[in-house]
């Protein structure tokens, strides 16, 4: 398991959202965000804002979902930008330390937790903290070992993997190691194909897909390896393949690259 205590999470939720704001706080606004070409950094800092303060909504009201929400409307400067990161943040934050990670709150994802929101929010910060000194031209500070494995076990399992109850994964046998090798942990996941209709769209699904699995034993496909940091941050497109190793079946690794919508060099 690579999941953190939910206090660990709040304080890293902190913590990053402080790294992030510091980061922008004498940013060019309108310096461009290397991984979101279409950004810049005071679409940047709008976005986290809006999301802290959405997810600070759906707990403070938990468990009624967004429906009713009346959204806030942007600032037209960059110091008012930042006075409404520091009030999004700050009331998150509230929001959760007075709240029960086990109970009942919407999500867009399967769990209906609050613990949910704890875990998303801190690895939503933690990858925006990164957006935000490349935006700045700032070098990085270390990510959290821990925090950067879970975020990958996160990464795959739920924004890449997960199946919906209305689809279904078919596995093809193949097995992908992610190897951190900085904590000593593996993370195995299974390739195959995801299959389904979404009641909502009524979009027919029929992709190459992924899903987190038990270690099978035996050997690999294919494997990744690095450290949790730059595992983490290549999952997310926001460093090259160059500083991960990726070794084996051409194929597996093409179908991997193919589901992170990575170019293939």
């Amino acid at each position: 398991m690579t999941r953190l205590a939910f206090p660990a999470y709040l304080d890293h939720i902190g913590s990053e959202s402080a790294r992030f704001r510091a980061a922008l706080a004498d940013c060019d606004p309108t310096a461009r965000v290397p991984a979101c070409p279409d950004w810049d950094a005071a679409d940047l800092l709008w976005h986290l804002s809006k999301v802290q303060w959405f997810w600070s909504r759906i707990i403070a009201g938990r468990p009624r979902g967004p429906e009713d929400l009346e959204h806030p409307t942007r600032p037209t400067t960059y110091g008012d930008l930042l006075t409404s990161f520091d009030a999004s943040s700050s009331g998150l934050l509230a929001a959760l330390a007075d709240a029960d990670p086990a109970e009942v709150a919407w999500s867009w994802a399967p769990e209906q937790t609050v613990g949910f929101t704890f875990r998303r929010q801190a690895h939503e910060a933690l990858i925006h903290r990164l957006d935000a000194e490349q935006a700045a031209g700032v070098t990085s500070a270390p990510l959290d070992s821990a925090l950067a494995a879970d975020g990958v076990e996160e990464c795959l399992a739920v924004m890449y993997g997960g199946c919906p109850p209305w689809g279904r994964f078919t596995p093809d046998g193949r097995h992908v190691r992610v190897d951190l090798v900085d904590v000593d942990r593996a993370i195995w996941v299974e390739l195959g194909r995801f299959h389904g209709k979404d009641p909502d769209t009524d979009v027919v699904h029929d992709e190459d897909d992924l899903s987190v699995v038990a270690d099978p034993g035996g050997e690999p496909a294919a494997t990744v390896s690095g450290t949790s940091a730059q595992v983490d941050a290549w999952l997310w497109h926001r460093s090259p393949a160059s500083e991960i190793d990726l070794a084996g079946d051409p194929g597996a690794i093409t179908h991997l690259r193919g589901i992170l919508g990575q170019a293939i060099s």
